[in-house]
């Protein structure tokens, strides 16, 4: 397979997965991460990396640029790169609010403005990482859960856009996985244990979802298998949403 993927939060969990996941489907990845160590993912010249903030103003053209400059063609991109945040409305700042819109829906807009015109050339697709929490209420994330509704509805709006020029738009909305992101999360918790109890009591599968589960479901929605799919958000959510 000829076919190249740009993967935005790379280092880690569900994006370190997905980059592995299109490596062994035989795909060439650019790896986009702000965390030096995405750097141990270059692999025979199939997997390149660029340590840069989503966040900053050149990266979206600087990721794009690099697949296509390097291997010639661009047919898929991960929009992976978020920052969490449990917090009451009551003791979040505005602060906050722009940090979490600046990373986690910003950068998803302009990577997709950057990727558009190759993935027409390509017929190529664009996979979100949205999340449970911007398709239901989930206490204590508010601000967290608006970035996510804005990813669902960014996933939608360009689906219906790009559907006549070829190119299909999907998410995942994963539930709880078992990632570094999830350990961070129960360190901030004054009752870490009771928290943990309360997410997987929230999961009727009874367990946290795997990153390789989330990226299996990212991988289906690039591939050929799923060309009749656009538009959708696909919860990977043990049944949390059908709870």
């Amino acid at each position: 397979m000829d076919s190249t993927a740009v993967v935005t939060g790379a280092a880690r969990g569900i994006g370190r997965e997905v980059v592995r996941r299109l490596r062994a489907e035989g795909y060439r990845v650019v790896a986009v991460d702000r965390d030096p160590g995405v750097a141990a993912l270059a692999e025979d010249g199939r997997v390149v990396t660029v340590t840069a903030d989503v966040t900053a103003d050149d990266t979206p053209a600087a990721a794009i640029g690099r697949a296509v400059s390097e291997f010639g063609r661009l047919d898929l991109l991960v929009n992976n790169a978020a920052r969490f945040l449990r917090r009451s409305i009551a003791d979040t700042t505005d602060d906050d609010f722009d940090t979490l819109f600046a990373t986690n829906v910003r950068p998803a807009f302009r990577l997709a403005r950057a990727a558009l015109p190759h993935l027409e050339r390509t017929r190529g697709s664009i996979v979100n990482t949205a999340s449970i929490s911007g398709l239901v209420g989930v206490a204590n994330q508010s601000v967290y859960a608006m970035t996510k509704g804005a990813i669902v509805q960014l996933t939608r709006q360009l689906a219906i856009e790009y559907a006549a020029r070829g190119v299909r738009i999907n998410a995942v909305a994963p539930g709880a996985v078992d990632t570094g992101f999830m350990d961070e999360a129960r360190r901030a918790d004054p009752d870490p244990a009771a928290s943990l109890a309360v997410t997987l009591g929230n999961h009727p599968i009874g367990r946290m979802s795997t990153p390789d589960e989330v990226a299996r479901a990212i991988v289906f929605l690039a591939a050929p298998e799923s060309s009749g799919i656009t538009g959708t958000i696909l919860s990977v959510d043990g049944g949390y949403v059908a709870r």
